[in-house]
């Protein structure tokens, strides 16, 4: 067939029907956002926020991310650890389907996760996919069962390789060379930004972070424990160090309104600038939203409501507006 008929002929041969995996590996943007440093990152990020799922679960409330020699990631939790019975639809463990499956986790199913963060079924199985290499270990039921992948393939069933006293769940993965080619070194100070945010954000959960690269004098690994008693006050805290306070203490709330978690922390200080942040399902939604605009309408109603009632406006010759009431604000919506 000459190269003319070729470029113009389109037909069933054409189409190609790739499987997730594949999709993902041809397409690694679509699902981490890029192929550089924040995609690199956002690997770890998939993989924890697994683990944060079970803490908001009731589950776990330890988890250890070490960055190894290599620049390979192991996270850790003490949660029930990923099932591993054999899954009836797709003929294979649970732990292979969720590894290697696009859209498959236990978030789909409202009794096990009330919240969850993540691609939702498609976070771990993406890292899988994008990882030269990744094992996974599971302890449960009093046993310790292991499957390794290549490239998002297992390398053999899932087996059982020993007996221990613990629960949870770990994974190890090193990213695809092939992948990522801008760079395959993790950042410390990146990763420890993400892990106090978290702990900030589900207080009572205690967050490791190890770096084997470097020792310390004493001979110890580099590494922080993040853990945070009072959640987005200690967060708001943390914020704003470096800033004179102009009211004693952080202004916090928690409500449940229907199945729906809210959380809000507050302060001013002596600036004159905004700043919030919102988060939803643990992400930071830089964008705003309807959980922002709601935020912000409530505090300059109530606030106007208080001013007008006090006779704090009487003498004003314009009209104050919600700039004015967030002037040296510093808030959290969760």
């Amino acid at each position: 067939m000459s190269d003319e008929i070729k470029k113009n002929s389109y037909s069933a041969d054409s189409i190609q029907a790739l499987e997730g995996m594949e999709h993902v590996r041809m397409r690694p943007s679509m699902y981490i956002g890029d192929t550089g440093v924040r995609g690199l990152h956002h690997l770890v990020y998939e993989v924890v926020d697994n683990s944060i799922d079970e803490a908001l679960a009731g589950h776990c409330d330890t988890i250890g991310v070490i960055i190894n020699e290599d620049n390979s990631i192991t996270v850790e939790d003490n949660g029930r650890g990923i099932p591993v019975d054999m899954h009836k639809k797709e003929g294979v463990s649970a732990l292979e389907v969720v590894m290697t499956k696009i859209g498959a986790g236990g978030k789909f199913d409202k009794d096990s996760y009330k919240v969850s963060g993540g691609l939702h079924g498609v976070g771990v199985s993406c890292v899988n996919a994008l990882s030269d290499h990744l094992r996974a270990t599971v302890y449960r039921d009093g046993k310790i069962y292991e499957q390794e992948y290549e490239k998002g393939k297992s390398m053999y069933p899932v087996k059982q390789i020993g007996e221990t006293t613990k629960r949870g769940t770990m994974v190890t993965f090193k990213p695809d060379a092939t992948i990522f080619t801008q760079t395959l070194e993790y950042s410390y100070d990146t990763i420890a930004a993400r892990m106090r945010e978290l702990s900030f954000l589900n207080k009572g959960i205690t967050i490791t972070l190890t770096d084997r690269r470097h020792t310390k004098e004493n001979g110890d690994f580099e590494g922080e424990v993040f853990h945070s008693k009072e959640g987005l006050k200690e967060f708001v805290r943390f914020l704003d160090g470096n800033r004179v306070p102009i009211i004693s203490h952080v202004i916090s709330m928690e409500h449940e309104k229907g199945e729906i978690p809210v959380e809000v922390a507050l302060i001013y200080n002596d600036s004159y600038a905004e700043n919030i942040f919102s988060y939803v399902n643990n992400i930071n939604t830089h964008e705003g939203g309807t959980h922002l605009q709601g935020f912000r309408m409530g505090l300059t109603r109530t606030l106007k409501k208080y001013a007008d009632a006090s006779g704090l406006l009487e003498k004003l010759k314009f009209e104050i507006s919600g700039d004015d009431f967030r002037e040296g604000l510093t808030a959290i919506i969760s």
